[in-house]
């Protein structure tokens, strides 16, 4: 075969291979959408598993705020201390609250602790409902009349739903008073009028907007971790393959809805 043959060869395994690839992509959209308006159906099927969806908050929360606390209070004295030494330059030293309030609480707060949920919850139920999987814990439930749909994944979904814009306000105040440390080491600024200065820049097209796309980061961070655990194949090796499908799915999904959220804020608030 001569090199002309060959490379045409060579470029139609390419193409077949960015074929499947395509399709095996577009298969899982569409299976993840079914997974998801299941979901979404069984938080309107009566009898509510209530117990179950405390636990599970209960959980999500314990499990996440040690690592959101230190993570946004340092997230805060970064951000000061990065920022300050521009602004002294232009003499606007007083507006370092407002810009890091703004910051934090539009963009940086919610995406850095969707990414530390879907790093720590969306791997945890990733693992945990593939080990159910794999040791048919969720095939007795069927057995024994008790879906699983609804008791197991339904139940974790409209926790981190629930909880993960809970855990972004959490972060941002203690963003905000890291930012007060770093803020009281170069001026003496009282807490009253750092707290002023950060909320005078604050509106409602700030918070409403960042504030409505985290739900969609927590129920997607808890159904995609759940899909992945669901469908496991059977084996011990694939609940860790879960676990990090878990986690790199739902962080390419995080960004993809925060930059249809920046589109839609812009559109409608003209920011």
């Amino acid at each position: 075969m001569d090199h002309s043959g060959r490379k045409s060869m060579q470029m139609n395994q390419f193409l077949t291979k960015i074929k499947i690839s395509l399709k095996d992509f577009f298969t899982e959209v569409g299976e993840i959408l079914l997974f998801a308006a299941d979901t979404i159906r069984q938080f309107f099927v009566t009898p509510f598993e209530h117990k179950e969806l405390l636990k599970q908050a209960y959980f999500i929360g314990n499990k996440t705020l040690p690592l959101i606390t230190i993570t946004g209070f340092i997230m805060g004295l970064v951000l000061t201390m990065q920022s300050r030494p521009v602004l002294v330059e232009f003499g606007a030293q007083s507006m370092l609250p407002g810009m890091i309030a703004i910051s934090l609480v539009r963009e940086i707060g919610p995406v850095l602790t969707a990414l530390l949920c879907a790093g720590k919850i969306s791997s945890g139920i990733g693992a945990e409902l593939g080990a159910m999987k794999v040791t048919e814990q969720l095939d007795a439930m069927e057995v024994s009349a008790t879906k699983p749909m609804k008791f197991v994944v339904a139940t974790r979904v409209l926790a981190t739903t629930l909880l993960v814009p809970v855990l972004v306000i959490y972060a941002d105040a203690i963003g905000l008073i890291g930012t007060f440390f770093a803020v009281r080491i170069y001026d003496p600024i009282s807490l009253t009028l750092f707290f002023n200065q950060a909320f005078d820049s604050l509106g409602f097209e700030d918070l409403i907007p960042a504030t409505i796309k985290t739900f969609f980061f927590g129920f997607f961070i808890g159904l995609i971790g759940s899909y992945k655990g669901y469908k496991t194949s059977h084996g011990t090796e694939s609940v860790g393959l879960s676990a990090n499908s878990a986690v790199v799915t739902a962080s390419l999904v995080i960004f993809i809805i925060d930059l249809l959220a920046v589109q839609i804020t812009s559109l409608l608030f003209g920011l």
